[in-house]
């Protein structure tokens, strides 16, 4: 996985960050290079592994380890609350007849899109257009608009592929045809219908 050191935009392939266009240097493999142990240097290796060494215990040292005593009967607490509850018996369920479990009629009426100025969450910078904020870089908490809605503002000068956004076949992030997606890294393939 690639990261663009300066979005931080995640991809599996490319020289190209395909967030923010900055050019990628691929990592290369390093190059063999044959090592050569100095004759005069002391081997600390054992061959074979392991050594079994000496180490008698130290008489006077005050052994910490409890060992094993005596079996103690086992004593119960009168005065201690057991969490253990009492078995119950089959509780009859009734149904309640006043719930409303179904969902309110549909009106019609849907939430507009918030359109104006837009405050940075991080920088607290009001912005009125775009969807990245001109002073922390930051992405803005602003709906894009539909394709139609674009094509109409921007009139003749928008190409058609700019303005056509395809779901990512893993994710379903919109993303341009024949792009990397920004989100899971897949490769959203144009379908001719």
């Amino acid at each position: 996985m690639i990261i663009c050191p300066v979005c931080e935009h995640q991809q599996a392939q490319g020289d190209e960050c395909d967030n923010c266009g900055k050019k990628l240097q691929v990592p290369r493999a390093a190059a063999a290079v044959a090592v050569q142990t100095l004759p005069e240097l002391e081997q600390t290796l054992h061959a074979g592994g392991r050594v079994a060494v000496d180490a008698p215990l130290i008489p006077e040292l005050d052994s910490t380890r409890q060992k094993a005593g005596p079996d103690l009967p086992v004593q119960v607490v009168q005065d201690m609350e057991t969490t253990r509850a009492a078995p119950i018996d089959k509780v009859s369920v009734e149904a309640v007849t006043d719930l409303d479990t179904g969902r309110a009629a549909d009106d019609g009426v849907r939430t507009a899109a918030p359109t104006g100025a837009v405050v940075c969450r991080y920088c607290r910078n009001v912005q009125a257009d775009g969807i990245v904020c001109d002073k922390c870089g930051m992405r803005l908490p602003k709906a894009r608009p539909a394709p139609q809605a674009a094509a109409k503002g921007a009139g003749a000068s928008a190409s058609a592929e700019d303005l056509t956004w395809m779901p990512c076949q893993k994710c379903r992030t919109p993303t341009r045809p024949n792009k990397i997606c920004s989100v899971c890294g897949t490769r959203v393939v144009a379908v001719d219908a």
